[in-house]
């Protein structure tokens, strides 16, 4: 995507707001309009103080986060995550239909010993892999509000393709993930991340391929890579990093990456932290 003018910005801050809070922003400011597009033309055009769409995009993001903690509470949350003891996937992450077709659905022929295989076999890797999945949502809803309501942050009301945040001025889609089992350099990431964002664009899977600017979380156990899992529950080790990045970085166009893909040749602006213990 790479760097985008002010301009461009603004609009885009805009098309993440849902249509019925952007017609509350436009009436509180006195510009008409009925449909979203119409809405936004209009913004720019009565050159609008960003910050005034900033301070109403950080206000309702708050109140998402309120009613989202008022089910519970970040504090009872890590508590219930921190009750996994064991993070072993069982399937293949988003192969478990492949496994039951094949594994079960066209090897047996008997219904006793199907259901005897389902219950012996099958329901524990359907276990692993709900705990897993439910670990790292969790996991990774709690980092990413905390790195939305970073007060160098602008969040999304709504996430268009490749746009979770602001930083900067500058549009990211922020992807929390562990340190790649096939990166071949994981030890110079901590001090060499540039390489690492480069190589996580050109092995993104196919069918979630994109070129957006991003921001990469990544979480590693140095010692003993296996257990990175139970850094993201390390909240408050989670937060120090990241209050760190945010006050030392800036978005330049030394944050440009070149990467291939499929014989294709791609520019993006990439920001990275590895968060490493």
């Amino acid at each position: 995507m790479g760097l985008l003018s002010s301009t461009d910005v603004l609009r885009l801050k805009l098309e993440t707001i849902p249509v019925p809070l952007l017609k509350e922003l436009a009436k509180a400011n006195n510009i008409e309009g009925k449909k979203g597009g119409e809405l936004i033309k209009n913004f720019i055009s009565s050159n609008i103080d960003e910050r005034q769409v900033d301070s109403f995009i950080r206000e309702k993001y708050a109140q998402k986060v309120a009613e989202r903690q008022s089910k519970i509470s970040d504090g009872e949350l890590l508590r219930e995550l921190h009750k996994v003891v064991d993070f072993q996937w069982g399937v293949v992450q988003g192969k478990l239909d492949g496994k039951i077709q094949r594994e079960y659905v066209r090897k047996y022929h008997s219904y006793e010993t199907l259901l005897v295989h389902v219950a012996n076999e099958l329901y524990s890797s359907v276990k692993d892999y709900v705990v897993c999945t439910w670990y790292n949502h969790w996991t990774t809803v709690i980092i990413e509000d905390l790195i939305s309501t970073h007060p160098k942050v602008i969040p999304t009301l709504k996430n268009p393709k490749g746009i979770d945040l602001f930083f900067d001025g500058q549009p990211f889609d922020l992807k929390t993930t562990y340190m790649p089992a096939g990166y071949p350099n994981p030890e110079d990431a901590v001090s060499n991340p540039r390489d690492l964002a480069v190589w996580l664009y050109e092995n993104q899977g196919e069918e979630r391929f994109g070129a957006d600017n991003r921001l990469f979380v990544i979480v590693h156990d140095v010692q003993t890579p296996q257990d990175s899992w139970k850094i993201k529950r390390d909240i408050n080790f989670v937060k120090q990093n990241i209050n760190t990045f945010f006050e030392r970085e800036i978005v330049s166009e030394a944050d440009e990456i070149v990467f291939t893909y499929k014989k294709n040749t791609y520019t993006a602006i990439t920001k990275i932290v590895v968060i490493a213990k």
